[in-house]
């Protein structure tokens, strides 16, 4: 434990990273995973061949708002956030990728406010002169994401940049000053806050506090901006149910406008929403040749929860896990191989009609202690495969994961 202690405070030395530790135990571990060059590209052919699936479900869903509205059961605010951001969703991403005895396996792609960049970057640096014979996998991404939002962002120079997150939550607060540190780096002006920090200013912009923003850089749930309903049925209320409509208002208005860019974009409310695998698999027939292979390769069969009969769901828990619409970080999943049969039964019966999928369980291949899988979260920017995060469990992959650099054997 004392080695860790030295590890942690070489870690949060530079500011960035500041909390090393999870309800008392090791958030990191210093061991990397190590990565066969072929495994390498397997695992980023697999997150882009997705990727590129799920832009052709988001032009599919462009061109027939009934998917938006019946299918994927969108509120009506939601469905305006597509509607104002169609076809566009995506920026950066991050595909959570296992690999199992058949090859890549790919259960989600995290395309709304996609996190572990700060970790997967700086763990990595802090073990990297230890592995100098093996190559960083993540030494390009905050060059790569950088050059794709002044891409977006156009002739303004130098930009103006507002990162909008929730500040009321420290979670995420390393990635934030992450971003900051690599904007800074290229000359930005860098502003932080919340929603609730956004104004409006002169010839349609907007901005955060008293500064004018070319791009903002969303990290914050397109779901949290949209009417919040609990995916339980016995839960209580959110505190905070309506809609930040007013702030809303200012964002969507100027980027409407163009006059600034938003970072991902709104539309990601359509991609970021989990039965928009059970979409793939039910009506895969709406989807190219390479899509659908895609799909049938590395994506488990996904169906909508409220099509399958509850007396199949009991009589095959083994082989299911069940997810809500908007659920992150392991929130809102149910593994049924890792939870009582009345648990099981329970979470069938308060599972809110029209807001969960269930997805057939797949068995990632162990790591050499036998009992703990690596979920490689693929980082993509504008469709490419950037970088890699990696996290290692004994089960389903929720905050208590433990964070590892993960280097690659040439």
């Amino acid at each position: 434990m004392s080695d860790y202690a030295a590890f942690a405070a070489r870690l949060t030395a530079g500011g960035v990273i500041s909390d090393p530790w999870f309800e008392g135990e090791p958030r990191f571990q210093q061991v990397p995973v190590v990565l066969r060059s072929a495994e390498q590209a397997a695992l980023y052919r697999a997150a882009e061949e997705m990727a590129a699936a799920w832009n052709e479900l988001c032009l599919l869903c462009a061109a027939d708002p009934d998917l938006v509205s019946a299918f994927l059961g969108l509120t009506p605010l939601q469905q305006a956030l597509w509607r104002a951001s169609a076809p566009h969703w995506h920026g950066i991403a991050r595909a959570d990728v296992f690999l199992t005895e058949d090859g890549p396996t790919v259960c989600e792609l995290n395309c709304d406010t996609p996190t572990g960049e700060a970790e997967a970057v700086l763990l990595n640096g802090a073990v990297a002169q230890m592995h100098a014979r093996l190559q960083d996998p993540n030494r390009l991404l905050g060059e790569r994401f950088c050059a794709m939002i002044g891409a977006i962002a156009g002739n303004a120079r130098p930009l103006s940049v507002g990162i909008v997150y929730p500040t009321e939550m420290p979670e995420d607060l390393s990635m934030v000053l992450l971003y900051r540190r690599w904007f800074e780096e290229r000359g930005w002006q860098v502003t932080l806050g919340s929603p609730f920090n956004l104004r409006r200013f002169p010839r349609g912009r907007a901005g955060l506090f008293d500064t004018p923003c070319d791009v903002f850089v969303r990290h914050y749930k397109t779901d949290w901006w949209t009417e919040r309903v609990p995916a339980w049925a016995d839960e209580p209320p959110v505190p905070d149910p309506e809609p930040l409509g007013e702030q809303l208002a200012i964002i969507l208005g100027a980027a409407i406008a163009g006059t600034c860019a938003v970072i991902n974009p709104f539309g990601a409310v359509v991609a970021q929403n989990k039965r928009a695998m059970a979409l793939m698999w039910e009506k895969i027939e709406l989807f190219s040749e390479p899509s659908r292979d895609a799909i049938r390769r590395y994506l488990p069969q996904t169906v909508r929860l409220e099509t399958l009969p509850r007396s199949l769901m009991i009589a095959e828990q083994q082989e299911w896990v069940l997810k809500s619409d908007y659920g992150c970080e392991g929130d809102e999943v149910v593994i049924g191989a890792e939870v009582p049969v009345d648990l099981w039964q329970a979470s069938l019966d308060m599972a809110v009609a029209g807001r969960w999928i269930a997805q057939r369980r797949f068995r990632a291949r162990p790591q050499p202690d036998g009992t703990t899988t690596v979920n490689h979260g693929v980082f993509l920017v504008g469709g490419r495969a950037e970088g890699l995060f990696a996290r290692v469990a004994a089960g389903g992959t929720d905050r208590s994961a433990m964070s590892a650099p993960v280097f690659i054997s040439p």
